[in-house]
């Protein structure tokens, strides 16, 4: 009987790791397939920090120019980890429009040998990568022209990677909730991802402490994984910098870590129940392979 079942447990294990790299490769070529690699490096650069100049004309504006503050510190990294947000979360989401609309293979893809959630966490993959590339290059730019104080000899790098690797399960468990709901509209929804993440950028501590909101709206952000991940990050980076703002000064880096643990587990149990009700729904009315654009 144990036998049976460690067969089965390495047979599901060699299953998953299959159809997961082989859906991070596709997902790399249809990324990446647009351009020639340089031209391609050039946009996943220019891209992020065309955005970071937008919030750096804003803040220079506003303090006439003021780099070395703290807070300029704090809302620069909070908006600088925040592209894996728009780009893991969205991407998988996006994978849902991507193959049902403009490639039209998503009905093949369901009678393909492997678990759904599986090929969209898969896809999901290359959009981390190229969020990395835009995360570390607006990191430079900001260490080396902006003043943004990174020690790089006081980071602790174990909690930073263990907060960005836990903050990427996350994400993609945020992403695979999206992707649910994606099954199941049938117009309009090309903004849904860019919509959703827009509206946790103000919720998350992203750009300013939470404090800064009314108490209503306070409480999202307080149960939302993002901003437990967003701080562990800063915590990583610039300790005192971070530990100088009121919003979780009261926890320490082992209590938010466990929130942010518990909270990636609650979502992932959501978007598990979340995706099988969707998709049931989903191939009930026929939607997988409808195309909705018009």
């Amino acid at each position: 009987m144990i036998s049976s079942l460690s067969k089965r447990l390495i047979s599901d294990i060699r299953a998953f790791w299959r159809s997961f790299r082989l859906s991070a490769w596709l997902g790399w070529q249809i990324e990446s397939n647009w351009a020639d690699p340089f031209l391609f490096a050039i946009y996943s650069l220019i891209k992020p920090l065309a955005a970071v100049a937008i919030l750096v004309v804003m803040y220079s504006i506003i303090t006439q120019g003021d780099y070395t503050s703290p807070i300029f510190t704090y809302i620069f990294l909070g908006n600088a980890f925040y592209i894996y947000v728009g780009q893991v979360m969205t991407g998988i989401s996006w994978a849902v429009i991507d193959d049902r609309e403009h490639y039209k293979t998503l009905k093949y893809i369901y009678v393909a040998p492997l678990q759904i959630p599986t090929y969209l966490l898969g896809r999901g993959v290359a959009r981390f990568l190229i969020a990395t590339v835009s995360v570390t290059a607006t990191l430079l730019v900001g260490v080396l022209f902006l003043h943004v104080q990174i020690d790089w000899g006081a980071v602790n790098w174990l909690l930073f990677l263990l907060a960005l690797f836990l903050g990427g399960i996350m994400l993609a468990m945020m992403g695979l909730i999206l992707a649910s709901v994606l099954l199941l509209l049938a117009h309009h929804m090309w903004g849904l991802g860019e919509a959703v993440a827009g509206a946790l950028y103000l919720f998350s501590g992203a750009i300013f402490p939470l404090e800064v909101l009314p108490p209503a709206l306070r409480v999202i952000g307080y149960l939302m994984p993002i901003t437990y991940w967003l701080e562990l990050l800063r915590r990583s980076l610039v300790g005192q910098v971070a530990g100088a703002f009121p919003t979780l000064v009261n926890l320490s880096n082992g209590q938010i870590l466990g929130i942010l643990l518990a909270l990636t587990i609650a979502f992932g149990l959501i978007s598990r129940f979340t995706f099988k009700w969707c998709d049931h729904q989903a191939r009930e009315r026929g939607l997988i392979d409808v195309v909705t654009n018009y």
